[in-house]
């Protein structure tokens, strides 16, 4: 008895290419980060020449204590504002640097795309629906 020897056909597995979106569509959403990059940046110089602290006039001025309250008040305030702003400039210089590297779109925790229409809206996500509601718990 002869055994005759077939060969198994060997296909070879896909290989998933990673997710991307093509550079057409990012070339205008790294324009729009990097304008407002710029905006963040500018307006965090504005507030801060705002702070009543910064004011060097305010050490040798004997201020009544209305007018100390009210400092007191908008340098809370720009303090606030600048805080918000730092953040901002950082989500929009990590969502740049996401472009750069091809990983912009794409959830940092799970790895599949971000929908479109968060990223319109909210276009410095790094994070799915699902991850951010499981970040948030």
């Amino acid at each position: 008895m002869k055994m005759k020897n077939k060969k198994k056909k060997v296909t070879p597995k896909k290989v998933d290419a990673p997710v991307r979106f093509p550079a057409n569509v990012l070339a205008p959403v790294g324009r729009f980060l990097s304008g407002r990059l710029t905006d963040l940046q500018k307006h965090k110089k504005d507030i801060e020449k705002e702070d009543p602290f910064k004011d060097p006039g305010r050490l040798i001025d004997n201020a009544s204590p209305d007018t100390e309250a009210a400092e007191q008040f908008g340098h809370a305030r720009t303090s606030a504002i600048r805080k918000e702003l730092v953040r901002k400039i950082i989500q929009t210089r990590k969502a740049l640097s996401r472009i750069k590297i091809g990983k912009y779109g794409i959830c940092e925790d799970c790895g599949k795309m971000i929908d479109t229409d968060r990223l319109i809206v909210y276009p410095e996500a790094t994070l799915c629906v699902d991850c951010e509601r499981k970040r948030e718990k």
